[in-house]
């Protein structure tokens, strides 16, 4: 496997189209289909269904894409600071979706006056896929609610204990409580894939789903896309509730009768990565309780 195969599948993967990528690499049409079979050959499986008129990923290749960024990734940066004789640390984090990465900014600022020779690298990753990333350390943390982890190789730091948010635009029905019961949940609501979000999650929207008639569901394939459709004002949606990645033109409704749920980092025990354990005290340290927002507000009301 050499960076020229994974620049040309990852080109591939990216346009679904042989010809645009070649035109992106500079390369041959034919170079490129030789550098992707070379690929599957060495790896052993397909990564492309290819006809006359399409193509598409395999799901080998889905499973791939996001190893053969972070190699491609971790390769070139390699090359460069070699080439520079320059020390950059790397620093590797885990997110589900724009709401955790929501968290970050202030974190990484901090974190780059701490370590001026930082390179942070966020990585979007499926549920089924981040923990596994975390454990083989192709990443260092990773933001999560906590699940039931039979790899004893990751840890878990709470961060706060998340109540389960209605998540409604402000002309919904929904939006006029300050608080609701899932008695009290009512109208279409919109469910996110089980590969975006946790089984934990996933579980409490299915709960509801069950009782709904396939008119009032809608299934997305990101908690994005789900705002995005609850800003349509087509239905709400139900997810822990982190204020600092709440969306400022939703309503976050907490739904008292459903567990709350810890949310935190995952990193593995015996990580011993420079920046980690300073990036664990920031998380700490920064507040992500919906509990101190409304504290907050008492005090100033």
């Amino acid at each position: 496997m050499n960076t020229i195969q994974l620049q040309c599948f990852i080109a591939v993967a990216e346009h679904l189209n042989f010809s645009r990528a070649s035109e992106d690499l500079k390369m041959t049409q034919p170079a490129v289909s030789h550098q992707i079979r070379s690929l599957e050959d060495e790896l052993e499986v397909k990564l492309f269904n290819r006809t006359s008129k399409s193509v598409a990923l395999t799901q080998e290749g889905i499973l791939f894409l996001a190893d053969a960024q972070l190699i491609l990734k971790t390769a070139l940066s390699a090359k460069e600071r070699l080439g520079r004789h320059e020390h950059f640390v790397s620093f590797e984090i885990g997110c589900h979706n724009q709401a955790e990465l929501n968290l970050l900014p202030p974190i990484l600022r901090q974190l780059s006056e701490d370590f001026p020779l930082m390179r942070p690298s966020i990585h979007l990753v499926p549920f089924p896929s981040l923990f596994g990333q975390v454990e083989n350390k192709q990443i260092h943390a990773a933001f999560g609610t906590k699940e039931d982890q039979k790899n004893t190789a990751l840890c878990f730091r709470e961060l706060c204990s998340a109540s389960i948010a209605c998540i409604c635009s402000p002309s919904h029905p929904l939006a006029q409580y300050k608080t609701l019961t899932t008695q009290q949940l009512s109208g279409s609501i919109i469910a996110c894939s089980p590969r975006q979000i946790s089984d934990s999650i996933f579980r409490l929207q299915n709960m509801l789903l069950v009782n709904l008639s396939p008119a009032q569901r809608y299934f997305t394939e990101s908690l994005e896309s789900a705002l995005t459709i609850v800003k349509a004002q087509l239905g709400y949606t139900l997810y822990p509730d982190i204020v600092p990645a709440r969306d400022p033109d939703l309503c976050y409704i907490p739904v008292t009768d459903m567990p709350r749920l810890p949310f935190g980092v995952y990193y593995r025990y015996n990580d011993t990565h420079p920046i980690l354990k300073r990036f664990l005290t920031l998380c700490r340290q920064s507040d992500f309780a919906a509990d101190s927002l409304i504290r907050q507000e008492r005090r100033s009301s």
